[in-house]
This record gives C-alpha cells, structure tokens and sequence, in this order.
C-alpha cells in the first residue's frame, strides 16, 4: 500500500488551506513561470540539498506535492514517507493538469 495518495486537480484544491504545506518540487526556472498559489518553491527536487530541507520539514503535518507533470511529485512523496512523513498528497498530472483544470489560477 502506498503511503501517500493521489488526487486530481480539483480534489488538491479542495484539501488546500491554512493547515497544509504545498510543494513545488520543480526547479527555479520552471517556478518562474507560475506556481500553485501558497506554494513553496525552494524544495527543487533535483538540487543536492532536497534531502536537507525534506528532512527541516515537520512530519505531522499535511503536504500537498506537485510538479511539472507528477512524476518527481511521487518521488519527493516516496522519499518523505521514508521518513515517516504520514499526511502526503501527489497532485497527478502535475502543474499541467492544474492548468486545464484551472486556466485562471
């Protein structure tokens, strides 16, 4: 059983709130062209210290994760249920999918 979930767009709207943190996995030339709003952008998976501030990040909160297209989403969602991180949502489909569900967000 995987430890974190998958949601669509519209379904990772309604979980976004004060009470969670969302994600951006993706690196900075890809965040300058748009985020998710209230997302947070210094988490980009491909840098060396991602492990670093995965790990600064509290465990018991609730995070929304996303990407470009949902693949490097699920492995941030992996490598942070590895450590113990329990309240984990995979936006599939990415950014991209978030932009045909929502053109105006």
């Amino acid at each position: 059983m995987e430890k974190y979930q998958h949601l669509n767009p519209e379904e990772f709207k309604v979980m976004m709130s004060d009470d969670v943190l969302i994600l951006d996995v993706r690196t900075a030339s890809e965040t300058d062209m748009g985020i998710i709003p209230g997302a947070l952008t210094q988490f980009d998976i491909h840098e060396s210290d991602f492990d670093q501030k995965i790990e600064d990040l509290d465990p018991e909160k609730t995070y929304l994760i996303y990407c470009r297209s949902g693949v490097r989403s699920v492995y941030a969602c992996e490598k942070m249920a590895a450590l113990g991180f329990a309240r984990l949502y995979n936006l599939r489909g990415g950014i991209i999918a978030w932009h045909q569900a929502f053109p105006s967000i």
